[in-house]
């Protein structure tokens, strides 16, 4: 045990050299998950493709992340969080009707391994959590777009609505212009029943 002398001055300790590699690692072999997941969807995520992806030995994935379950529930959150960044960034630039040229805009691939795992997340609790994350987050921004609270029976019906239309155009690929239209309808008849400033 070591102590300091009167007048001695302590310095904080700095991360080891270690510390800081493991965390290089974890993040590299996190973003190998979510490529991995929007390229391939949910059974293209194993501990080796994500340690072949991410050029890293195989126990590397399984030092860092349990279980492939831990490994889905994180790349799952970070692309909410992604999602959730951008489509707030997105409306807040553009409108809410100009989301489905976001849509046109956005990798398909992604687009679909996110809603792949909301889907599974209806039999995974562990992702269940995250998925709510999703849909309270895009619930709020519609919320903050309307100025309105989130428990607002109008915020929800246009969510449900751009949902619907984000999860046909993303499966079915309708026309970018039914989607357009449909949307802009939604929102003017939200706006329309607001109340006068």
């Amino acid at each position: 045990m070591t102590h300091n002398t009167p007048g001695e001055r302590t310095h904080p300790t700095t991360p080891a050299p270690t510390q800081a590699r493991g965390r290089r690692r974890r993040a590299t072999l996190l973003t190998a998950a979510v490529d991995l997941l929007t390229e391939g969807g949910f059974a293209a995520v194993t501990h080796r493709a994500v340690a072949h992806r991410a050029n890293l030995p195989l126990a590397a994935t399984t030092y860092y992340f349990a279980s492939r379950d831990q490994l889905l529930a994180e790349a799952f959150a970070q692309l909410v969080e992604t999602e959730l960044a951008t489509t707030r960034a997105w409306i807040t630039d553009h409108g809410l009707t100009a989301l489905p040229d976001q849509l046109a805009a956005a990798d398909r691939t992604r687009q679909l391994g996110l809603w792949e795992l909301y889907v599974h997340a209806g039999r995974d609790p562990e992702l269940q959590h995250i998925a709510r994350r999703w849909t309270d987050g895009c619930v709020r921004i519609v919320a903050d777009t309307l100025h309105l609270p989130e428990t607002d029976t109008r915020v929800r019906l246009l969510y449900t609505t751009i949902t619907a239309l984000w999860l046909e155009h993303v499966v079915e690929q309708r026309p970018l212009d039914h989607t357009r239209a449909l949307l802009t309808h939604a929102v003017k008849t939200a706006e329309n029943a607001l109340p006068p400033p």
